[in-house]
């Protein structure tokens, strides 16, 4: 998955910021044709529940106030950290000790954010809505597909590029990157599919930035009993075990680590230790924004908006709905901070 985001510059925050201030829209119609890969690939298993012998569950989550704040928040957020949760872990791999910053912002946004949600879950909200749970899975497969073909034929008619380049594959470019955008949208639709075969759900990315946040918090004498998110079931035995022992974690190691290689193959990690003061505040404050906003959406453009709408799940919907008004005013702010709004 690093090598591929590396290598394809596969990135959520770039494409949006392109497709508002340029209307550049072949990244997103790439998106799309991901999504519909992957729930492609995804409808079959969990309408049966197991592939290859191996129980497997979607990405499903409520749909709630707490899903469209924190998206909105994660939106504006990532314009400011100059990436989203995919980004910001193969960018780091790639070398920007700017990202390590945001990273690290993230990381305590998103331990900040488990703090708070008792309130944030009393907040209202309907219980997961998958559509192939509730209208059957053939119907909410072809529902969705023909979704994402009026999407991306709305986005062609609108935006100013109309095709995407389609290239002719060479071992040589395999190896050193500049992928065309549409080798990564295939590959990581079938690489999310494959991670739901190796670990039972859908890719996903920021629970591990939450528990690594608390794991520090702890190591420097915070208390965690009684913390309504960290008390009883998964969270307090993830808490209490090797870091090593939590899939999203390893997963994630394992992307910063395929984006380095990446990088290396490409003749390109050349980190660099000057940042601006004001594009290190956007990043701190870019960072705690979608730490935050993960954390209480259920996740961020990979584990909510990805992997939610291609199980079907309504909450990814309004994920990136919320996200793109969040979008849409950080691109605004991003000056302020001396970003520029070029790709």
């Amino acid at each position: 998955m690093g090598l591929v985001l590396y290598h394809a510059a596969f990135g959520f925050t770039s494409a949006y910021r392109r497709m508002i201030v340029a209307r550049d829209v072949s990244d997103v119609r790439a998106q799309l044709l991901m999504l519909a890969i992957a729930t492609a690939l995804f409808a079959p298993a969990l309408a049966e529940g197991v592939i290859f012998g191996r129980s497997v569950s979607g990405a499903i989550a409520p749909v709630g106030v707490q899903v469209a704040a924190g998206a909105f928040m994660f939106g504006l957020g990532m314009q400011l950290g100059g990436g989203c949760g995919s980004g910001t872990l193969f960018t780091v791999g790639g070398g920007s000790i700017r990202m390590l910053v945001t990273l690290a912002a993230f990381i305590a946004g998103s331990f900040w954010a488990s703090l708070h949600m008792e309130w944030w879950v009393s907040t209202p909200r309907v219980e997961g809505i998958a559509l192939g749970d509730t209208l059957g899975w053939s119907v909410a497969l072809v529902l969705q597909l023909a979704v994402f073909l009026v999407l991306s034929e709305i986005l062609r008619r609108w935006g100013k590029r109309t095709e995407v380049a389609v290239d002719r594959p060479t071992w040589r470019r395999f190896v050193t990157g500049g992928w065309p955008i549409l080798w990564g949208a295939v590959a990581l639709a079938i690489l999310n599919w494959v991670s739901m075969i190796v670990a039972g759900y859908p890719w996903s990315i920021t629970w591990a930035f939450t528990l690594s946040g608390a794991k520090i918090a702890k190591f420097l004498g915070w208390d965690p009993t009684g913390v309504w998110f960290w008390t009883g079931g998964f969270t307090e035995k993830a808490l209490n075990s090797s870091i090593l022992t939590d899939d999203t974690s390893v997963m994630n190691i394992g992307i910063v680590l395929g984006a380095l290689i990446a990088s290396g193959l490409a003749g390109r990690y050349a980190p660099s230790f000057r940042i601006p003061l004001r594009s290190l505040a956007a990043a701190i404050i870019g960072g705690l924004l979608m730490g935050y906003g993960a954390r209480i959406a259920f996740g961020c453009n990979i584990g909510a908006f990805f992997s939610g709408v291609a199980s079907t799940s309504m909450h990814g919907w309004l994920w990136i709905a919320a996200a793109l008004i969040g979008t849409w005013i950080g691109v605004r702010l991003r000056p302020s901070f001396g970003l520029s709004n070029g790709s």
